[in-house]
């Protein structure tokens, strides 16, 4: 497989994430074959561990690709990660609306420039009691549209086993799994004939974000071995039963 040119702070994080990946857990990466050898993509994830980010570089990496995060601002107030974030090209998001749209502008234009950039639109670890994918930010669905690249669905799985942020739990031992999955490109033609006939509308954006963390659920139900749920979880649950889950329409902007 041909391999993307690599930058000096992208392989300095390729030396450093591979053998912590290897520590920390037995890895497993699947469906490396729908991340394309070359050309943009945009690489849509569950977010279940802080952990994640490293996951993901690995496995887009193990691909032959460099990826692009879109990532937290707060990140590159840090020293040392400062310099690694901008020398490979990661993208800052900001919690303010305008700083966040010029992040999607960013994101798109690695995209025209045939990058691949990784997503996480849920925007923070799930806090969906059992784990799964909770309603998104519609930036995914902006990004996807305004760009004919192909919109991948990821998972991590076993990740939150290794280190629980929520709960303050860092658990390497005994080893866990944390399996990679990817799955085929998610088909969005018709709602990109949609946006050429009616516009970019709220409702279209909501729609689109759904059906596509609908298909990171998919692969995550695979990997799991379990039915997924019919619809999101929000924020604004605070309750561990999954009778108050809402439907996705219903879910946060």
């Amino acid at each position: 497989m041909a391999k993307e040119k690599v930058g000096f702070w992208a392989g300095l994080a390729a030396v450093i994430f591979h053998p912590i990946t290897r520590l920390a857990a037995r890895r497993e990466a699947l469906g490396l074959e729908h991340l394309p050898a070359s050309g943009p993509a945009l690489l849509v994830c569950n977010h279940i561990s802080y952990l994640d980010p490293v996951y993901t570089a690995v496995f887009v990496h193990l691909a032959g690709r460099v990826p692009r995060f879109l990532a937290k601002d707060s990140l590159w107030r840090v020293p040392v990660l400062r310099g690694i974030l901008t020398g490979s090209g990661q993208i800052p998001v900001s919690r303010t609306s305008t700083d966040a749209g010029r992040s999607l502008s960013a994101a798109a234009g690695a995209l025209a420039d045939g990058k691949v950039v990784v997503i996480y639109p849920e925007g923070t670890i799930t806090r969906d009691p059992d784990t799964w994918p909770m309603a998104s930010h519609t930036g995914v669905a902006r990004l996807a549209l305004s760009s004919s690249a192909p919109v991948v669905p990821a998972v991590h799985w076993g990740t939150h086993r290794v280190y629980d942020h929520y709960r303050r739990r860092f658990r390497p031992l005994p080893r866990k799994q944390v399996v990679l999955r990817a799955g085929p490109p998610v088909d969005l033609t018709g709602y990109r004939e949609r946006l050429a006939g009616s516009g970019m509308d709220a409702a279209l954006l909501r729609e689109v974000t759904d059906y596509i963390m609908g298909a990171v659920r998919d692969v995550l139900a695979e990997v799991r071995g379990e039915p997924a749920p019919a619809s999101f979880y929000t924020r604004s649950q605070r309750t561990d039963t999954r009778s108050q889950r809402t439907d996705p329409d219903q879910a946060l902007p």
